[in-house]
């Protein structure tokens, strides 16, 4: 009824279908989005990415550097990778000290640009980290290695992985949605949300940035009601029949599977992603008062009403890379700080409110930071840095009001505590009760994951329940 084509993106078999490939076994394996229990205590049931491509600054957002500040303006001669011919053309090792000032927020006392006084606000909510590396400074590779753990395209996601391991509490949502920005997609595109190489029912669904966020929900009207359901119960006769015939034919499974999500979601997805009955105050929580905060506001809200409902991971992205701040970095990163602070800070706090945030894991950051130094574009910006930057996360298990790794006194590498993305994603699944050797998807030569064999550490440091 006109759902296919987003249905087919994440239900190719909900009732137990096959999916390429294969394992080399007696009987067809089987894939479907039903709840699973996890190996052990979760504390994490579900997750939402506010993920900001580009790279923040973190000396200038959440890791203070008073040495950078009080040498502004002088040459930078010490030990500095830069990774391409390019970007030492480009940098000038001129010291840039931060424009703004830094307070303590919180009983804890975490320090914060004055950029982000609302995230300030639920500091003591939040676990920062200081020290994230993942090693690749060019956006592509760097995107794809945050987002699927090798700097390669063609790999399952992060969300698909989960939803591949756990499955959905909402039979009647999709598993993973992906709220994209009004202004356009990020680099790298689909492959963000990609489910790669494991069934497309794993795929991240994408929402549209406007209303209707969902097209043709609604069947025609000579077809509503019993004449609707008479024409899907016939063509699923003739559809299953056909499947029968030509067993393990995942496009026609796939469009099966799209029908039947298709009526369920008629309902269910217009609902979730309605606001209008949300109260006045939760609007203007949200910032959906205001302009510079409406857009952004609303994709955070409907990201709560998701996860509220069963929606196992929930990802938020920015058009392209918005806080990629090579140049005017003094008039671009205030106004990417305006557009997210509020309603960063109030979903932390609305599932706060509403006794969802010790089960929801909410996280903040994207695929780099940037460089002490200037670039030599006017007016001028930062580079890429990918050897010790910042990204937060809240709520699912991990500690409020904590700082964890520490950079350099220049904020350019990690010198304590590192976090890398190995790390990261194997302490997110641990939080999910997965063990992250254990997530795994056969194909027909070899078994794959997202932390892939690699020697990826839980971060006690930031867990509430540490780990032997």
């Amino acid at each position: 009824m006109g759902l296919g084509g987003l249905a087919a993106t994440w239900l190719l078999a909900n009732d137990g279908y096959a999916a390429d490939p294969v394992k080399p076994t007696l009987e067809r394996p089987t894939f479907d989005l039903t709840p699973k229990r996890p190996a052990s205590e979760p504390s994490a049931r579900a997750m939402i990415s506010i993920f900001t491509s580009g790279g923040p600054s973190q000396i200038d957002l959440f890791d203070p550097k008073p040495e950078v500040d009080r040498r502004n303006g002088t040459k930078f001669t010490g030990d500095l990778k830069l990774d391409s011919s390019a970007m030492t053309a480009r940098n000038s090792r001129e010291l840039l000290g931060s424009k703004w000032k830094f307070r303590h927020y919180g009983e804890s006392g975490i320090e914060m640009s004055e950029l982000l006084p609302q995230i300030g606000g639920i500091a003591d909510d939040i676990t920062l980290i200081r020290s994230m590396q993942t090693g690749n400074s060019s956006h592509v590779p760097a995107l794809h290695i945050i987002n699927t753990g090798r700097p390669r395209s063609g790999r399952p996601s992060l969300g698909s992985w989960i939803t591949y391991a756990l499955g959905s509490e909402n039979q009647n949502l999709p598993a993973f949605v992906v709220l994209t920005d009004e202004a356009g997609l990020p680099v790298n595109r689909e492959a963000n949300w990609s489910n790669g190489f494991i069934p497309s029912i794993y795929q991240g669904t994408v929402a549209r940035p406007r209303e209707p966020r969902i097209l043709d929900l609604d069947a025609p009207p000579h077809l509503r009601g019993r004449g609707q359901r008479e024409w899907l119960a016939f063509l699923n006769e003739f559809n299953r029949e056909h499947l029968k015939q030509h067993p393990g034919e995942n496009d026609l499974e796939a469009r099966i599977a799209s029908y039947e999500l298709a009526a369920r979601m008629q309902v269910a997805a217009k609902e979730a992603f309605d606001i209008s009955n949300e109260t006045a105050a939760t609007k203007k929580l949200y910032g959906l008062d205001q302009d510079a905060t409406r857009e952004f506001g609303t994709r955070c809200l409907i990201a709560r009403r998701l996860v509220e409902r069963g929606v196992r991971f929930v990802q938020l992205h920015n058009a392209y890379q918005q806080w990629d701040h090579h140049s005017d970095i003094h008039g671009r990163l205030p106004e990417m700080c305006r557009k997210t602070d509020q309603p960063s800070a109030a979903l932390v706090n609305d599932l706060k409110s509403r006794g969802l945030l010790d089960t929801t894991l909410v996280h903040w950051g994207g695929e780099m930071g940037r460089l002490p130094i200037i670039e030599t574009q006017k007016p001028i910006g930062r580079d890429h840095n990918p050897y010790g930057f910042s990204m937060w996360l809240a709520g699912g298990g991990v500690k409020g009001g904590h700082i964890h790794g520490k950079t350099d006194e220049l904020g350019f590498r990690a010198i304590a505590d590192p976090v890398t993305h190995f790390d990261y994603h194997g302490t997110l699944l641990h939080l999910f009760g997965l063990d992250h050797r254990e997530v795994g998807f056969e194909r027909s030569t070899r078994r794959e994951a997202l932390t892939d064999g690699q020697p990826a550490k839980i971060v006690n440091g930031i867990l509430k329940k540490t780990i032997a």
